[in-house]
């Protein structure tokens, strides 16, 4: 007899969301052991100095000590600056966190890492997710003052445990149908 798969579990959309601004740089983590290595990644692999994704791997090794002050685990974020994707006008690269629940205390942040904005924490609402949107429209980036070309949010739904992403332009296309692709990751 095969092995019985439950139905799976339902979660109550009327429950706590996050929305922060959807950041257009290159996907990045940081693997920091349980003895303490650190591995540099991207969404695909693990990168080195000699096979880097913009010079997030050298970044990395850059900042290790402080970095491994984000205690053992897989530290995902967004690498974005000068080059990469939209570049938001900015001369430097940085790298910004995405898990906004861990991280709510500035004073426990490496001083080399940032948080995505966080743009509304609360009930899931439709109203939330749309005023969310008209305000990157309105005044651009919230993570680069003066950018005014944003990508859009993410809405992260604690119950399910999952996000989903809302562009300004093109949101109802698929990257292909958009003429867009997943961003090559050269050595740079």
């Amino acid at each position: 007899m095969e092995s019985f798969v439950p139905f799976p579990k339902l979660h109550r959309l009327s429950r706590e969301i996050i929305i922060t601004e959807k950041i257009d740089g290159t996907n990045a983590q940081v693997h920091i052991t349980e003895d303490g290595d650190i591995f540099a990644g991207s969404r695909n692999r693990y990168l080195t100095p000699e096979n880097d994704n913009y010079g997030f791997a050298s970044w990395v090794l850059g900042n290790k000590e402080e970095l491994l002050k984000l205690g053992p685990g897989r530290h995902f974020g967004e690498w974005y600056g000068r080059g990469i994707q939209r570049g938001y006008g900015l001369c430097d690269r940085y790298f910004a966190l995405f898990n906004v629940g861990r991280w709510t205390s500035l004073k426990e942040l490496p001083e080399c890492c940032l948080i995505v904005p966080i743009l509304y924490q609360g009930v899931f609402s439709k109203e939330a997710i749309d005023n969310a949107l008209r305000f990157l429209e309105r005044n651009g980036s919230y993570l680069a003052p003066g950018f005014m070309n944003p990508e859009g949010i993410v809405i992260y739904h604690k119950a399910a445990g999952v996000g989903f992403k809302k562009l300004l332009e093109n949101d109802h296309l698929s990257k292909t149908e958009a003429g867009l692709k997943e961003p090559s990751e050269p050595t740079k």
